[in-house]
């Protein structure tokens, strides 16, 4: 018989398509994951992974049995979660994926809260690009995450939280930051920075440099949140920065001057995502209203009901 540890391996090469990627997933070296996966397909009798040179490609019954496989390993998860609850109180460590333009802006006073009211809890906090967690939250390795919406996966599920502003700043001797009043037309040809392309708030900020008729610089892309600060603040470009990081004690405004322009109301929306069906699933509605109410606090809005921007 297949083990489980087979089945998670060919769950893994489905997701990344990739044998070393699929291996650093699991933990474990590549020529650990290819030998088990070659030992399941000797064992069912039939060829589950078409091995290319640019990476691993399931056939149609690999695709199959991955599929039953995924959702075996995220029932052995969940019992395994049953087993360890104690009451009502959280016990052992959450593994909590979170979208570094958020996490360490947003997360640290949400974590000291709820140390203190579940002290047996313990938050493994994972900063990673959205659509990677939300394939890791699908395969049993996170078992939450915080992320900007769209989070596409049709076995979650996904609660929205909270919008937050988008602020359009500049270096403060910008010929733009002189100017007491401005329009969006006036940012037409304005040369823009951005994170790398596995961003969400990348394709957020191309967008708007679609809509507006500004440059993405391609050639400027950021690593970092406070990398997309820095270079603005030395000129380079102009920066979109998300609401809770302008806000934050960590750099904030320091260096660059937040545009004030007449019909700038570009926002972002965060949602907690976790598995449909989970066992702690009350637990991790309680971390989602936690987290909202924090971030509401933070921003300043109201706690009426939330609603997706269409």
């Amino acid at each position: 018989m297949p083990t489980l540890r087979q089945l998670e391996y060919l769950v893994a090469v489905a997701d990344l398509q990739h044998f070393g990627r699929a291996a650093d997933a699991c933990h474990v070296s590549q020529p650990t994951l290819s030998q088990q996966l070659r030992a399941l397909e000797d064992r069912l009798g039939v060829i589950l992974i078409e091995r290319l040179a640019s990476g691993a490609e399931l056939t149609p019954i690999g695709r199959e049995i991955s599929a039953r496989a995924r959702r075996l390993a995220i029932e052995v998860q969940d019992i395994r979660d049953l087993a360890r609850r104690a009451g009502e109180r959280l016990v052992g460590t959450l593994r909590f994926g979170v979208t570094p333009t958020l996490g360490p802006y947003l997360m640290p006073p949400i974590v000291a809260t709820l140390h203190r009211e579940q002290p047996d809890l313990r938050m493994h906090i994972r900063e990673g690009i959205p659509e990677e967690q939300a394939l890791a939250l699908s395969r049993g390795a996170l078992d939450m995450l915080l992320g900007p919406l769209p989070i596409d996966s049709a076995d979650l599920e996904i609660q929205p939280l909270f919008r937050e502003r988008l602020f359009l700043v500049a270096a403060p001797d910008h010929p733009l930051a002189s100017q007491a009043k401005l329009n969006l037309a006036q940012l037409k040809g304005a040369q823009v920075l951005s994170l790398d392309t596995r961003h969400h708030l990348h394709r957020q900020v191309a967008a708007i440099c679609t809509e507006l008729g500004m440059v993405l610089l391609r050639d400027y892309e950021g690593t970092s949140l406070d990398s997309v600060h820095q270079m603005a603040a030395s000129g380079i470009g102009l920066a979109v920065l998300p609401e809770l990081y302008v806000r934050s004690d960590v750099i904030g405004r320091t260096g660059v001057t937040v545009l004030e322009l007449e019909g700038w109301a570009f926002t972002r929306s965060i949602a907690a995502a976790w598995r449909a069906g989970a066992a702690y699933e009350s637990a991790y509605r309680m971390i989602a209203t936690r987290i909202q109410s924090e971030a509401r606090a933070l921003l300043g809005t109201t706690d009426g009901p939330y609603q997706v921007e269409r």
